[in-house]
C-alpha cells in the first residue's frame, strides 16, 4: 500500500491535472486513494507556480464527480441484488448497505452533500444513489458543491502545511500525516461533522412535523 501511495503521488506532480482527476476519480470509487495524497501536494506545487490553484480545485472537483457518476450508473446497472452479494469483497456488507440506502432515501439531497465532506462515507455515498434511483442531476449538483468544498479545504491546507522538503522526499506517509495532524485540519473535520449531525436533526425533527 506504501508503495501504491508513492505511484499516486508522482502521478500528481508528473501528470499535473490529470492525474489529479484521474486519482480523485479513483478516490471517489471503491479504490482507496487518500485524497490527502492527491489535493493537497497539488496545492502546494501551485502556490510555486507550477499549478493554478483554482485548476487543481476544478480537477479535484471534476475527478470526483467523474468518479461518483461511475459508481452511481455502475450500481444502478447492477442492481441491489448484485451489489449485496458481491459487495462484502469491497467492505461494503448488507448491513452497511441498508444503512446507506436509508440516509439518501431519508436526507435526499442535502445526504450527498455532506456525505461529500465526512471520511469513508464519501466513497461509498453513490452507491445506494445509483441503486434507488435517484435524480441524477441532483445528485450531480450535491456532488459537486460537496466535492468543490472539500477540495478547498484539502487545497488550503497544501499550501499552509507541506514543505519542499515533504514534496522532496516523496515520503506520502509524512504528507498525509502532516495534513491530518494539523490542529485546524481537526476543527474543520469536526466542524463538518458538526453541521452534518445539525442538518440531519433539523431534517429528522420537520420530518417528524410533516408526519403529525
Amino acid at each position: 500500500m506504501h508503495h501504491l501511495v508513492q505511484i499516486w503521488f508522482q502521478w500528481v506532480e508528473q501528470w499535473g491535472y490529470m492525474g489529479i482527476i484521474l486519482l480523485m476519480a479513483m478516490e471517489s470509487s471503491i479504490f482507496p486513494v487518500p485524497s490527502e495524497i492527491v489535493i493537497p501536494p497539488a496545492a502546494f506545487l501551485a502556490a510555486e507556480g507550477k499549478l493554478n490553484i483554482f485548476g487543481v480545485i476544478a480537477a479535484g472537483t471534476f475527478g470526483s464527480w467523474l468518479g461518483a457518476t461511475a459508481t452511481y450508473w455502475a450500481a444502478l446497472w447492477l442492481g441491489r441484488v448484485f451489489i449485496a452479494q458481491w459487495g462484502r469483497y469491497f467492505l461494503l456488507s448488507e448491513h452497511k448497505l441498508e444503512r446507506a440506502e436509508n440516509w439518501v432515501r431519508r436526507y435526499e439531497a442535502g445526504g450527498i452533500f455532506f456525505a461529500r465532506l465526512l471520511p469513508v462515507i464519501r466513497h461509498i455515498i453513490s452507491i445506494p444513489a445509483g441503486i434507488i434511483r435517484m435524480n441524477f442531476a441532483t445528485f450531480s449538483v450535491m456532488t459537486l458543491a460537496g466535492s468543490a468544498l472539500w477540495c478547498s479545504v484539502l487545497a488550503w491546507f497544501g499550501q499552509k502545511v507541506l514543505t519542499r522538503e515533504m514534496i522532496d522526499s516523496k515520503d506520502a506517509t509524512a504528507l498525509v500525516k502532516a495534513v491530518k495532524e494539523s490542529g485546524n485540519f481537526h476543527t474543520i473535520v469536526i466542524a463538518c461533522v458538526v453541521i452534518t449531525i445539525l442538518y440531519l436533526v433539523v431534517v429528522s425533527l420537520t420530518g417528524k412535523k410533516r408526519t403529525d
